[in-house]
């Protein structure tokens, strides 16, 4: 395969794992509120989580974008 195609494949997975991320949050937060040092923070996790989501997901739609232009 050539670096293009690599490059474009590389990009849908990150949007694939941003949106699971997001898909996943809402499963995983009340495991982790039950454990004791996490359920004072988990606002504060939880904009983690967003946020790491937004970042995946912006990183492979600019792998995708770059690879069209």
């Amino acid at each position: 395969m050539d670096k293009k195609k690599i490059h474009l494949f590389y990009g849908v997975f990150l949007v694939a794992v941003g949106l699971g991320v997001f898909y996943r949050i809402p499963q995983i937060m009340p495991q982790v509120a039950a454990i004791e040092f996490f359920s004072q923070k988990q606002g504060v996790l939880k904009a983690c989580f967003y946020l790491l989501g937004i970042f995946l997901i912006t990183a492979g739609g600019i792998r995708i974008y770059k690879n069209y232009k």
